[in-house]
């Protein structure tokens, strides 16, 4: 059964940092593009960032560009999203998601329609 399960969100002050974690398992990790995704109250899903399978290819959208890294350890079936210099505006639940790549090494883009299996989401809460 695959499953992906986020975990490390919280309560941060602005200025501070985070780090997720995306643990998978039921399939072969090495062979899927990870996307992070967050959605706010009231707002529609956005994407974060993508990596793909062998970690080539990153993508991030214009809010979180210098700020997140992602990042993933195939051996550890496991992604990442370091989250750093947090904002009031990151608040959100944060999804990770998988993408069969296909074919392998090709660019990953951040949209949802293109990801077809998801995590439960963690909260992310940035205040002071």
């Amino acid at each position: 059964q695959l499953q992906l399960v986020e975990s490390g969100g919280g309560l941060v002050q602005p200025g501070g940092s985070l780090r997720l974690s995306c643990a998978a398992s039921g399939f072969t990790f090495q062979l899927y593009t990870i996307g992070w995704f967050r959605q706010a109250p009231g707002k529609e899903r956005e994407g974060v960032s993508c990596i793909n399978s062998i970690g080539g290819s990153t993508n991030y959208a214009d809010s979180v560009k210098g700020r997140f890294t992602i990042s993933r350890d195939n051996a550890k079936n496991t992604a990442y999203l370091q989250m750093n210099s947090l904002k009031p505006e990151d608040t959100a639940v944060y999804y990770c998601a998988a993408d069969f790549e296909a074919p392998l090494g090709r660019q990953c883009i951040a949209e949802s329609r293109a990801y077809e299996y998801w995590g439960q989401g963690t909260q992310v809460t940035v205040s002071s």
